[in-house]
């Protein structure tokens, strides 16, 4: 796999979407931390199976990016109500679901996150292994940020931070993945 890297990142990076839940396979919302650690909650056979293929295909250095909490009016719900966040998320990417955590402030740990592995390794390929939601606000963040290509912002924070806008956040499910998804962020 080739290292293809954006001028203004320091890193290559890929997302992998973790392999299918038990949650998935059921149609329920789990996005505590409290529920995302028990064993009933964690990968179904068949997100096993994708692991050990996905771990196989690629075999650098990891990351693991918590799920995004959606807030208790949502947590162990079918997978249906998704689309209720989405389309608040599309309406008000800085609003969060009631108790909740919002498309900017995913972003905004996101951004943080990365800046921090930058400003700590150059030259590696980085995989992140999250879940979905995370996984496409970094790609949007990450892709916006490349596209200003001739901000006078030289760094990757600032860069980010202008791109931290209604009409670039409320796009993020443009990026969705597929369970065991791997994906280069170009």
């Amino acid at each position: 796999m080739a290292a293809e890297r954006s001028p203004f990142l320091r890193n290559s990076y890929w997302v992998l979407r973790h392999g299918k839940s038990i949650p998935n396979e059921k149609g329920l919302i789990v996005s505590s931390l409290e529920n995302g650690v028990l064993p009933e909650f964690g990968l179904g056979s068949e997100g096993l199976n994708q692991a050990k293929l996905a771990g196989e295909l690629f075999s650098k250095a990891t990351v693991e990016f918590r799920e995004r909490y959606f807030g208790p009016t949502f947590e162990l719900l079918s997978h249906e109500k998704y689309a209720e966040i989405w389309a608040l998320d599309e309406k008000d990417p800085f609003m969060p679901p009631e108790g909740g955590e919002s498309v900017a402030n995913v972003a905004s740990r996101l951004a943080t996150a990365v800046a921090n592995i930058e400003a700590e390794f150059e030259g590696c390929v980085i995989l992140v292994v999250s879940h979905g939601d995370p996984l496409q606000i970094l790609q949007t963040i990450l892709n916006a940020a490349k596209k200003q290509e001739t901000s006078q912002e030289s760094d990757m924070s600032s860069r980010i931070k202008s791109i931290m806008v209604h009409s670039v956040l409320s796009q993020h499910r443009k990026f969705a993945l597929e369970t065991a998804e791997l994906r280069q962020i170009k």
